[in-house]
């Protein structure tokens, strides 16, 4: 691996002009940091093309690119995921809490969750072997010398070398994560998977593609190949993720809502204002919390997002942001309990704006998910602020059959501007086609296996809604029927939510 003393950049060259698809690389992996079955930190994908009696395989080895702009790295809340001076992308097992925020950042499929420590694991150049001179097991092993490791920055070493005189390619080159994995005599449909179809005819371990994204739609036109095998990657985040955006919102608008009402003068209404929209804000803000915390691989470890944070990523930050919010509507709670609605008065800017921080951060946390393009829109942000207004004004509307609100009417005009921004966002949204990635994840979501969830959060979300506190607001139907609109409303943002969320994860990477 050359000089250990001289501060090199590490990667990796695959020469599939010469590689066999023999799997010496998997196992010799697999053999030298005891990965468990089930499991990969490289793998070998078969990929075939035209049909018989033209037909050709090539083989593509998978693993961690070990980017210079490791979106893992920047995500990962305790910095378990880290540089090396070298360039390799490493990992400390001791800190992972296994949030797998790293799977959804990284544009390659390269992490996994291990079954046995139950934290991120992947690929990390063998830097034990490294740090003693000698190179990774994966090279050594390989019997037609395709897998290249070396100093990129070196113009004498055999990597360098190649990289310079070679036409040679890298996967999701548009991510710009500078990845150091480079392939040589590579077809592009070996690098992108959305250009392939995954058979399942019983190849050779076909079976391992079980839980594999795929395309959600067939598209003839795009697809010139198979995947006769890979292995698999399920989904990192479900319904925890989803429900924790609902409760979220439900959390923070409670408080918006409180605040408008408070500047509509109405600071002095103890049992509504001062009393019941901190509870609800309170109760829903710490089921947010459970459900982050029961998400974890290890929970116990939940208090290193604090304790050992990396304050890059927004998964730390929203916690700051959650804890701050929490606090403030406590002492809100405090308020109301005494009916200092002076207190309340003073209270209410800071804890709206600590609410709209806890209602959108999200939108900065997919955000640096960067393998999920779908989560990459500007919109997000506004469509979390305005999810938060519908759930917000949705709990008032429910708790106005228990306790009398000071000014209903703001209330439902709350709850319609909510849905109809939402309504609005989310038509933009599909009309949006900026990368293949976001065109297969809205086709999953709108046409594909999530199409009934979305549909039932646009009906019951947007226009069931909107139709009946407007006729609440005409005074043409009962009291009872805003109520019913905010539970509606509830009902459909959570199915929603949990087809953007499962959609965003349904494009294969790898």
């Amino acid at each position: 691996m050359g000089d250990q003393d001289t501060v090199a950049r590490l990667g990796f060259l695959i020469d599939q002009d010469t590689c066999i698809g023999c799997h010496a690389c998997t196992v010799a992996c697999k053999a030298e940091h005891d990965v468990p079955l089930g499991v990969n930190r490289t793998w070998v994908k078969y990929i075939e093309t035209g049909t018989f009696p033209n037909a050709t395989r090539q083989f593509s080895v998978m693993r961690c690119n070990h980017c210079d702009d490791a979106p893992c790295v920047e995500i990962c809340p305790t910095s378990a995921l880290f540089h090396r001076d070298n360039g390799i992308v490493d990992f400390d097992t001791r800190s992972c809490i296994g949030c797998k925020s790293c799977m959804n950042a990284c544009p390659y499929d390269a992490l996994y969750i291990d079954p046995e420590s139950l934290t991120a694991q992947k690929c990390n150049f063998c830097a034990h072997r490294v740090d003693v001179g000698l190179e990774p097991s994966c090279v050594v092993v390989c019997p037609t010398q395709s897998i290249v490791a070396g100093d990129l920055d070196d113009p004498t070493s055999s990597i360098a070398r190649m990289v310079a005189r070679h036409d040679v390619a890298v996967r999701a080159p548009e991510q710009s994560t500078r990845p150091k994995l480079f392939y040589k005599g590579a077809d592009q449909a070996s690098l992108d998977p959305t250009r392939t179809a995954i058979a399942a005819d019983g190849m050779i371990w076909a079976e391992a593609t079980a839980g594999h994204p795929t395309p959600p739609v067939p598209d003839p036109e795009h697809q010139v190949a198979r995947t006769a095998y890979t292995t698999a990657h399920p989904t990192p985040w479900g319904w925890r993720v989803s429900t924790y955006l609902v409760t979220k919102a439900i959390g923070a608008g409670a408080m918006l809502v409180a605040a408008l009402l408070v500047l509509l003068g109405h600071a002095g209404a103890q049992a509504s204002v001062g009393v019941l929209a901190p509870v609800v804000a309170g109760a829903f803000t710490a089921l947010t919390g459970v459900l982050l915390v029961a998400d974890l691989k290890q929970p116990g470890r939940f208090h290193y997002i604090l304790t050992r944070p990396n304050w890059g990523s927004w998964l730390t930050r929203g916690a700051v942001i959650l804890a701050g919010f929490a606090a403030l509507t406590a002492a809100w709670f405090v308020a109301g309990l005494l009916d200092a609605s002076g207190a309340i008065e003073v209270l209410a800017a800071p804890t709206a704006l600590l609410a709209a921080a806890t209602a959108g951060y999200t939108a900065y946390l997919f955000a640096q998910c960067e393998g999920r393009d779908l989560w990459q829109t500007p919109l997000l942000l506004p469509m979390l602020l305005a999810q938060a207004v519908t759930a917000g004004a949705a709990a008032f509307t429910v708790a106005d059959v228990f306790v009398t609100l000071p000014q209903p009417d703001a209330v439902r005009w709350a709850l319609l501007g909510g849905v109809l921004g939402t309504g609005g966002l989310i038509a933009v949204e599909l009309a949006a086609r900026s990368t293949r990635h976001v065109e297969l994840a809205l086709a999953a979501m709108t046409r594909g296996p999530f199409a009934g969830r979305f549909r039932l959060g646009v009906v019951a979300g947007v226009l069931v809604p909107a139709v009946l506190v407007i006729l609440a607001l005409a005074g043409v139907a009962p009291t009872g029927l805003a109520a019913i609109a905010g539970l509606v409303a509830l009902a459909g943002l959570a199915a929603y939510e949990d087809a953007f969320v499962r959609a965003g994860q349904s494009v294969p990477l790898s």
